[in-house]
């Protein structure tokens, strides 16, 4: 099924609904509320109103589907429980420690890294993606993100897909000039990445998709193809991703997970910026198209909490 959430542009109503053929089906009135009047609601009950949802979709009838020009959609789950981003593509991760002047260190291979991201900063399919006035590198990175549909802990890999709601797709926004600086620290990124997160335009069950098979990848910026992979490239696929973070840790029903980008799905492996004013499209055919403008920011400045350094920490001359 493929799921979205939206605004009735007339009355202001949010709901969720089913997309199919660029219309909506409303699973809210259609059925009397039994749905819930969120997405992370139907994720959290989906054992029960996941069959109830499939059962309306046979039954609706065609005047109940509307044209999806009168709603505006929003991120399919506008609020997530957490956000964890993973580095499952080798070749974006050698590409970047070649960068480095390194090679990829052996640990790469030995489980998948991941940082914990801001759950609260979410936007969805055509708003405008902001542009932090502290970063002059503003970049994407095109992504699979899933999602996950019940409490677990400890999950073994085989037992892990029984686990997962859906897929949608992903833009981790970075800024990475900042980024850099953060990780040159060793911590992070915060800063560089916590800003803007961008998910859609569906949420689709995983009954419907392969993730190896059927999520190929393009990027387009200004309908110009910047760059095209396939998720059957990845190092790390779901399974494992989600038994590591479930290890002595609890996932939760409508916690988002993502895939990390796919080698040259970003500027930053391209050599190549967006600008502000710029149309950045993401497409999956199986997931749909995430389309944003470019945001510009009000003011450029930078950063700057330097302080003078304690004479007592200061360093000392060697000769």
């Amino acid at each position: 099924m493929k799921l979205v959430s939206f605004v009735d542009i007339e009355s202001g109503r949010p709901s969720i609904g089913a997309a199919k053929n660029d219309k909506i089906l409303d699973l809210g009135p259609v059925s009397e509320d039994k749905l819930g009047a969120s997405m992370l609601e139907l994720i959290e009950n989906s054992g029960t109103l996941l069959p109830l949802a499939q059962q309306l979709l046979k039954q609706a009838p065609s005047q109940a589907w509307r044209p999806s020009t009168q709603l505006r959609l929003l991120a399919p789950l506008p609020n997530p429980t957490a956000l964890k981003d993973c580095f499952a593509f080798e070749d974006h991760a050698v590409a970047g420690a070649v960068r480095r002047g390194e090679t990829l260190p052996e640990q790469w291979y030995e489980l998948p890294a991941y940082y914990k991201g801001n759950h609260r900063a979410i936007y969805g399919p055509e708003e405008e993606i902001p542009w932090p006035f502290y970063t002059r590198r503003l970049d994407f990175e095109c992504e699979i993100a899933c999602v996950i549909g019940k409490k677990g802990k400890n999950i073994p890999p085989e037992e892990a897909e029984k686990y997962l709601f859906g897929y949608m797709i992903f833009n981790d926004v970075s800024a990475r000039d900042i980024q850099k600086k953060e990780m040159i620290l060793r911590m992070g990124p915060a800063k560089g990445k916590d800003f803007a997160n961008v998910f859609g335009p569906y949420l689709v069950t995983a009954d419907e998709v392969h993730p190896e098979k059927d999520f190929s990848m393009t990027v387009r910026v200004n309908g110009e193809i910047w760059s095209e992979g396939h998720f059957k490239d990845q190092y790390w696929g779901f399974p494992l991703l989600i038994s590591h973070l479930s290890q002595e840790e609890t996932i939760f029903p409508g916690d988002v997970v993502g895939s990390g980008t796919f080698y040259k799905g970003c500027g930053l492996d391209l050599n190549r910026w967006i600008q502000p004013g710029d149309i950045l499209e993401l497409e999956v055919p199986k997931l749909g198209i995430l389309r944003n403008k470019i945001g510009a920011p009000a003011e450029q400045r930078q950063l700057n909490y330097k302080r003078a350094r304690p004479a007592s920490h200061a360093p000392t001359a060697r000769g």
